[in-house]
């Protein structure tokens, strides 16, 4: 890896740890009444974030979430609980970047997203709102916890509204730009 695209990736993880960030700050300020339990909401903006920055900047925004996912997991959600941090933190991030591979297997997903359809994209959406509580809560099971499944819902009701009103808030702002650019001379 040349310099030149060493800080690109870098770039791409800063951003999407401050966007992460930035969004886990809107939903606690808007959406902390709806929280289930620590860690679990009924709107989730930041399982929005995870997705979308791992379809754009695929293991760059993954490795983002990682570092991200750990930071708010060891200093915020659980300080208490650094088992629950280290494995929350992995979870957070392998799921999307599972969806983000599985989509570009079956659908040859390219860089650009321009074979990413509204079908397929709300497809994605749906399996990763499946996918990380599925991930979270098969751990939680192992851990010995009871009574999940109402966390189960509750989990993938937040990440599937959550990442909803990320994504098609951004493909909305997206459409609202010029199509093309004027040339100049």
């Amino acid at each position: 890896m040349n310099p030149l695209q060493f800080r690109l990736q870098a770039i791409m993880v800063m951003a999407t740890m401050l966007l992460f960030v930035s969004m886990l700050a809107i939903n606690e300020w808007l959406f902390t009444r709806f929280e289930f339990a620590r860690g679990i909401n009924w709107i989730y903006l930041p399982a929005g974030v995870r997705l979308l920055c791992t379809l754009l900047f695929a293991e760059a925004g993954a490795i983002g979430l990682l570092l991200v996912s750990w930071l708010v997991c060891f200093f915020f959600f659980f300080p208490d609980d650094p088992v629950r941090s280290f494995v929350g933190g992995i979870l957070a991030s392998l799921a999307p970047y599972l969806i983000y591979r599985i989509a570009e297997k079956k659908y040859g997903l390219h860089a650009s997203l321009t074979n990413l359809t509204p079908k397929r994209l709300l497809v994605l959406i749906v399996t990763y709102s499946v996918a990380s509580p599925l991930l979270h809560h098969i751990w939680f099971v192992l851990q010995g916890q009871k009574n999940i499944i109402q966390g189960f819902l509750t989990m993938f009701v937040g990440d599937l509204m959550g990442t909803l009103l990320v994504i098609y808030s951004v493909k909305s702002a997206l459409s609202l730009l010029p199509s093309s650019l004027p040339h100049t001379r």
